[in-house]
Formats: C-alpha cells, structure tokens, sequence
C-alpha cells in the first residue's frame, strides 16, 4: 500500500502530475491538497479506472492533516509560477513561505515520508524543507529531494535534436549543480552512448539546457511556465523513488540532495563545498541509497561551469537557510 500526496494538486503543474500519479501502477491511494478545487480535482480524477483511490482535501477541516497523515511520499509543486521578466529568486518571497508551511504539515503528519520538492527556486526552497525537519527533529536526508529531471529531460530533448538521435529517451545524459540558470551544468562529455556534439554548437545547447524555461515562459506570454513538461518530469522522478522503495534495483536519477548522511556524499561535498548538489543517486527501500560522484570525470569545459553553479548555489542555499534559521518579519 503506497499513499502519494500532491500538495498544490489544482495548479498547473498539480493537475497533470496527479494524473500520472493516479495512473501509477505504484500507487494504492491518492490525496490532493491545495488552496483551492482540489476536492473537485480529485473527484474528476477518481473517475479513471485505475486502482488508486483518490481524495481532495481544502485548508478547512484539519485538511492538511487529513491529506498528509499516512503518506509514503509527498510531492511539493505549489507556489505560484514564474511570469515573463520574473527570474525563479524573484519566486522566493512568495513560495519560500508555502514551501516553509507545507513541510511543517509533513513534519507534524508525515515524518517518514519521502518528499519531492519542485517549488522554485529548488535552489533555496529545498534547504528550507531541511531546516523546518532539522527544527522538528524529523530529517532525513536520504528522503528529502529536489525535483531537477525537468533539466534531464531538457537536455535529452535538446541534444537529441543536435546530434540527429530520434529518440531522446536513449540518451543517458547526467545533469548536476542546481535547478536554475547557470547553476545547471549538463555534463554532455559523459551522455552514453556516447555523442559528437559540433564545437559551434555546443555553447547555444548548454544555454539552452540551462535556460528552457525561459522559452516557455515566453512563448506562454504571461499565462504561466512550463507545467506539463515539468509534470512528467515530476512523475518521472516520483515512481523512480517509487521504484526503489518497492526493492526494485539500479534505479538511478540525478537529485539535489544534502550532501551528508547518504552513502558518497562526503566525496562530493568535499569537492564543490556547498551542502546541496544535485548528482546521480540510487535509490532503495529508505530512499536515497547512494550518491554517484562522477564530477572528476568532467572535463574542462564543464568545470569551468561547475565553478560557476557552485559560486551560484553558495547565495542560493544561504538565502533558504537564512528564511528559517531568522524568518522575516510578518506583514
């Protein structure tokens, strides 16, 4: 029996990613928590004819307690989306605080569960789950992840169109750093099978992994970012955790993790300095069994990228840290 809970189910992101999660084979029980229509949410999606029984919960009536209480895994997409001109720190105000009440709610009804966060910037909002666990005694670092396969797909998508790969899925291509701008860096030297990527092009396809969002941001003109893609990529993430908390083996993505406490880590640590770095990691039955340090094998080109997302990601988790550790003052 596996309860999943969608906290932000009826954004634009929650919709669809609760639809896959309720065609998972994975889950036995579905609960949606937002704001707003996520009963009405649930009770469309309880109409397909999957095993998943699924129930929409609203603040009122102890409902986030209600939807969090039994949870093996939490997926964390609300806050409001990124708007032309708006760049995933200027997101920080305002979701640093639903990020902050939500893992309070998981703390107090869900200890042990697995949580998934994609509320931007991942950057920041995942080292504020960490402290509001480390302030309830609760964390867990081998269950606690930042969503970063949005950057995964992107770069399958996008490499596969340079190098003339019709199917993107064959690419296995490692991602590392943080989740916004130039804080990702694509290791495209270690994609296997292996590829020749022009030396004209490969500038324009790293800015471009870095940087998709911004294409559908525009290209949206104003009417919010990427949802459906990061919706899957969510999914993708969720049953790979998933997959591993049922024994199922070899199960590796890349993750942004604190870099302690997991098997691997201290290498890593050691190297970039920062206490979150997304890398591959496999998962088991507890979570997080494994962190894969492949950063040595980078070559040259991508080290100078490295440095640039670890110069990032030093501002970036300071600032998460720094919202709960002295919390700004109430309006």
């Amino acid at each position: 029996m596996v309860k999943a809970v969608v906290a932000g189910a009826a954004g634009g992101i929650g919709q669809p990613l609760s639809l896959l999660l309720k065609l998972s084979p994975y889950v036995t029980e579905l609960a949606l928590y937002d704001v707003v229509n996520s009963p009405g949410v649930a009770a469309d999606l309880s109409h397909i004819s999957t095993k998943a029984k699924v129930t929409g919960y609203l603040p009122k009536d102890d409902g986030l307690k209600n939807a969090l209480t039994g949870a093996n895994i939490v997926v964390i997409p609300a806050g409001i989306p990124r708007k032309p001109g708006m760049t995933r720190d200027d997101l920080f105000k305002i979701n640093a605080g639903i990020v902050r009440d939500l893992v309070t709610g998981v703390a107090q009804y869900a200890p042990d569960a697995f949580v998934l966060i994609i509320s931007n910037p991942v950057n920041s909002t995942v080292p504020i789950a960490a402290e509001v666990l480390k302030k309830h005694n609760v964390f867990n670092p081998k269950k606690l992840f930042g969503v970063t396969t949005l950057d995964v797909v992107r770069a399958q998508t996008f490499t596969a169109a340079v190098v003339g790969e019709s199917d993107p899925t064959k690419l296995n291509i490692p991602v590392v750093g943080g989740h916004s701008g130039d804080t990702i860096v694509p290791l495209l030297s270690l994609t296997k099978p292996k590829v020749e990527i022009p030396a004209d092009k490969l500038d324009d396809l790293v800015k471009r992994i870095q940087f998709g969002g911004d294409e559908v941001v525009q290209a949206k003109d104003g009417l919010g970012s990427a949802t459906l893609s990061m919706a899957q990529a969510g999914f993708r993430f969720a049953e790979a955790v998933l997959k591993g908390a049922a024994g199922e083996k070899g199960i590796i993505e890349p993750a942004y993790i604190y870099l302690d406490g997991i098997d691997g880590t201290s290498d890593i640590k050691r190297e970039v300095g920062v206490a979150f770095f997304s890398v591959p990691v496999e998962f088991g039955p507890e979570g997080a069994a494994k962190a894969y340090n492949i950063l040595p094998e980078a070559n040259d080109y991508e080290k100078k990228l490295l440095k640039v997302s670890i110069d990032g990601l030093y501002g970036n988790i300071a600032k998460g840290e720094e919202f709960i550790v002295n919390p700004p003052p109430a309006n």
